[in-house]
């Protein structure tokens, strides 16, 4: 009797299934740590980004990137001997009327 044969094709066919359900698991476990590494990555590079900005700006706001206050003087009109103290304006109300041209 050949009994043998198949418990040979058995045991091979178990061996077949523990290798497979081995790399199916393999594979669902690089999956997982695939998209957890994403994870990860997002939220650190979203706070890096966050980060910066906030050191830019606070470097522009309160650091050694503030502008320097420019002191800005206005000029004023004073009259000279050269320029002509400005003739009083007519108001509406001074009775002189334009005459009209023909």
């Amino acid at each position: 009797m050949a009994v043998g044969g198949k418990d040979r094709d058995a045991r091979a066919a178990r061996e077949r299934a523990r290798l497979y359900e081995a790399r199916r698991d393999l594979h669902d476990r690089q999956v997982r740590r695939r998209t957890r590494d994403n994870l990860i990555a997002g939220i650190a590079g979203g706070l890096l980004v966050v980060g910066l900005a906030a050191v830019q700006t606070a470097y522009f706001v309160a650091g050694p990137g503030v502008p320097e206050p420019a002191p800005t003087s206005t000029p004023t009109p004073t009259p000279t001997a050269s320029t002509p103290a400005p003739s009083p304006s007519l108001s509406p109300d001074s009775g002189v009327t334009p005459t009209p041209t023909p």
